[in-house]
């Protein structure tokens, strides 16, 4: 289906590693302090900005700054489309051998840059931020959500600002669930009973539930659990098989499944072969597009205690002038703007990331989305990949031995030795 396929631009869930809640904003690798940071921008200045939007986010992007320039003439701000996010990714890593032929700004994930903060080519954002004139004075100030603003750090320096930021939902046929007297499940336990339900009483016909970012769906167990992901995490552990099996279990029985090849289950939800799924906040309107006038769906928090903030944010290399690093942040700052926020949210799926328009009554009533209503819950408990070397790595990796773990459940044959080997080749992803 073109959504499922278009859905790939947009749902960062199953893409890459997020950043980690740090404890910390100190850092001596800034390359600015506020007494260098000019407060108007005089000249003529061109802001160079990385970027993987597509679609309507490339559409919105591309409006919201054309406003930013005309509201500051002595601005351009160049939008560099460089691929998907492997492509992006690749341009970063590649072009960091030539630091002078970086851009200004970037959008990435920190797990992308920890070589680049090591190597000190990015900006510590924490003096723009605490800036009166072109900043917002402090960090409470800026109204960022605080989880959002901890995970775009990097060994406890805010490099990154939040930008196209999203949680993962719940996502069901209200019409099938009604036909078959199930309610919205807020658990995980409720969430096996009611797959287990519509499975048996449609006969096999319909899958009860299913999870689009098996490497999400592994780290949030886990947490769920009590255990963070890190290199010591026990692959084999009891508490980690309680996670696989939960899952393979399912598989096995039918009630469950995975997104398979076409990595999104929507495609199989908006056909009415899955009542139900776990994906990404900023795939509803691909849902809507899928499931047009067939039938009715909502959208709920993600059934259990925390929940993945997944989305890249902005980050500034230290390659600029002090004009052009004082003109992108006076960028990113209008983009984090109330109403510009809010025009980002509707046109293109992601969530705010400042708490004022969050609970703001023009965003929780919004007749374009299911998602606003519910987020507020859904944001509840939010949690982030550490950003340490070899995590990116390590997180990516989840996702194929997952498969081969369900695929053996599929068959209907033992999975423990996948789960062995699964141990061996996230030890090995750690390690390299």
């Amino acid at each position: 289906m073109k959504f499922t396929k278009k859905l790939a631009a947009v749902s960062v869930a199953a893409l890459a590693l997020l950043g980690t809640a740090a404890c910390s904003n100190k850092s001596s690798n800034s390359s600015s302090s506020s007494a260098k940071i000019p407060t108007k921008i005089t000249k003529k200045t061109t802001v160079v900005f990385w970027h993987g939007m597509t679609g309507t986010q490339e559409k919105t992007l591309k409006s919201l700054t054309k406003d930013f320039e005309k509201k500051n003439p002595k601005v351009t701000v160049k939008l560099e489309f460089q691929g998907k996010y492997t492509d992006l990714q690749a341009k970063i890593n590649s072009t960091l051998q030539s630091p002078n032929n970086l851009p200004t700004i970037t959008q990435a994930y920190p797990g992308w840059l920890i070589n680049a903060a090591n190597s000190k080519r990015l900006v510590d954002m924490t003096p723009y931020i605490n800036n009166s004139d072109i900043g917002w004075g402090s960090a409470a100030k800026s109204d960022i959500r605080q989880e959002l603003l901890d995970g775009a750090q990097i060994k406890g320096t805010q490099y990154g600002i939040p930008f196209n930021k999203s949680v993962e939902m719940l996502t069901y046929n209200k019409d099938l669930l009604d036909k078959y007297g199930v309610k919205v499940p807020k658990t995980m336990a409720e969430l096996k009973q009611a797959a287990q339900t519509i499975y048996k009483k449609s006969k096999g016909k319909v899958v009860g539930a299913g999870f689009d970012s098996l490497s999400n769906y592994y780290v949030l167990g886990m947490k769920d659990e009590g255990v963070n992901f890190s290199k010591n995490l026990d692959f084999t552990s009891s508490k980690s098989k309680k996670v696989i099996n939960y899952y393979a279990d399912g598989i096995k029985a039918g009630y469950f499944k995975t997104a398979g090849s076409a990595g999104y289950l929507s495609g199989d939800f908006s056909n009415e072969k899955v009542a139900m799924f776990v994906g990404t906040s900023a795939g509803e309107g691909f849902v809507k597009m899928g499931v047009g006038n067939k039938f009715q769906y909502g959208v709920a928090p993600r059934p259990s205690k925390y929940n993945m903030q997944q989305g890249t944010d902005i980050y500034m290399f230290n390659k600029g002038t002090a004009e052009q690093k004082a003109a992108a942040f006076m960028y990113i700052k209008y983009l984090l703007g109330k109403k510009q926020q809010l025009t980002w949210a509707n046109q293109t799926g992601y969530i705010p990331v400042t708490n004022s328009v969050i609970n703001s009554a023009a965003y929780k009533n919004s007749t374009k989305s299911k998602v606003p209503a519910q987020l507020s819950k859904a944001m509840k408990n939010l949690y982030s990949v550490p950003v340490v070397t070899n995590g990116n790595a390590a997180y990516s990796e989840l996702n194929p031995i997952m498969q081969n773990i369900f695929a053996q459940a599929k068959k209907g044959s033992s999975w423990n030795s996948q789960i062995d080997a699964g141990k061996t080749k996230l030890q090995s992803a750690w390690n390299q």
